[in-house]
């Protein structure tokens, strides 16, 4: 009868050291979970690494239209996709000199008037253009196209409505994202480009 006592006891022993047999189950929430999870893949539409951006003059119109519905309707727009520079040579390599350039990336850029304007001594009337340039080491060709909605730069020439030449500035600071905005003046507003070490600006009279 000894024996089987002692085999009991043991038995028992056994059972007390078995993890499973004295700890509960954990519950979900204390469940180890990854510090890092591989983000799901967006069904809707692909990241875009160039985001479109819009640039108003006045440049804070959309909020004067929410406080006040009955504002003027603004003097100007642009439409525009931001690429980076991430660590490139731009101007002069990837954009070529003498080359045409859509002044940003995907669909072509895009500026619209609400109110005729003038920009070097020449009108522009009120309506919507696409905007690109012809960069080269000491300023800029700026050509207003009439061939809008559009992908990428088609430059036709033969849609070219004006050209305007303007110089280039080198800066201290350089501008990761390429950014289109308006400056006001006394006379109306310039719409500064700037990207990498480059700024160039159009001077428009409202």
């Amino acid at each position: 009868m000894k024996w089987i006592f002692r085999l009991l006891i043991f038995f028992l022993i056994s059972c007390s050291n078995d993890p499973s047999a004295s700890s509960p189950e954990k519950t979900d929430s204390q469940k180890i979970t990854p510090v890092l999870k591989k983000e799901t893949a967006n069904p809707y539409a692909a990241i875009d690494v160039s985001p479109m951006d819009m640039a108003y003059f006045p440049a804070d119109y959309p909020v004067q239209k929410m406080s006040n519905p009955g504002a003027e309707p603004p003097l100007a727009r642009v439409i525009y996709s931001r690429p980076q520079k991430q660590g490139r040579q731009l101007f002069g390599y990837l954009l070529k000199y003498g080359e045409p350039w859509r002044l940003g990336a995907n669909e072509a850029t895009e500026i619209e008037f609400f109110s005729p304007s003038t920009i070097q001594g020449k009108r522009i009337d009120k309506g919507r253009y696409i905007l690109y340039c012809i960069p080269q080491a000491e300023n800029w060709i700026i050509a207003f196209n009439s061939n809008i909605n559009s992908w990428g730069l088609h430059a036709d020439t033969q849609k070219d409505i004006h050209r305007f030449t303007i110089p280039v500035q080198k800066s201290s600071t350089v501008i990761e994202f390429f950014t289109m905005s308006f400056s006001g003046t006394k006379s109306g507003a310039d719409l500064i480009m700037a990207w990498d070490n480059i700024i160039a600006r159009l001077p428009v009279q409202f």
